[in-house]
């Protein structure tokens, strides 16, 4: 769903035009924005939590010429952590996935999750 589609959603919902919805959007989005590049947290209860955290430098290798290495200056990154609620709705779609399909959603997980485990100290190429 892209961002008109949540505007339609919402006029129709609440019974308000397609441009009031989508201006409460982009104050929300903006407000969200603007407490975060302040250091403060945006939670939503049940939803889940909005902040910025920075994310340490590392040597990295340069894509270029793979045998050399370059510092990568530590960045602030948006970090979003899962409310209850999201989480226990996706749980319980996610079991009824498993009871229509022939592979349990958890092995595939647990394969993928062994295939794409790099070690957080070693240089990404």
């Amino acid at each position: 769903m892209n961002k008109a589609e949540l505007a339609n959603l919402v006029s129709d919902k609440i019974g308000v035009t397609k441009k009031q919805a989508e201006d409460m959007l982009d104050f929300l989005t903006e407000t969200i924005i603007n407490t975060i590049k302040t250091g403060g947290d945006v939670t939503l209860t049940g939803f889940g939590t909005f902040s910025a955290r920075v994310r340490k430098g590392r040597t990295g290798v340069n894509p270029q010429n793979p045998s050399e290495s370059i510092e990568i200056p530590p960045t602030k990154v948006v970090k979003f952590k899962a409310g209850k609620t999201l989480k226990d709705e996706l749980k319980a779609s996610q079991r009824t996935e498993d009871a229509t399909t022939d592979t349990p959603i958890e092995e595939v997980e647990e394969e993928s999750a062994e295939e794409e485990t790099p070690e957080e100290n070693q240089p990404m190429m």
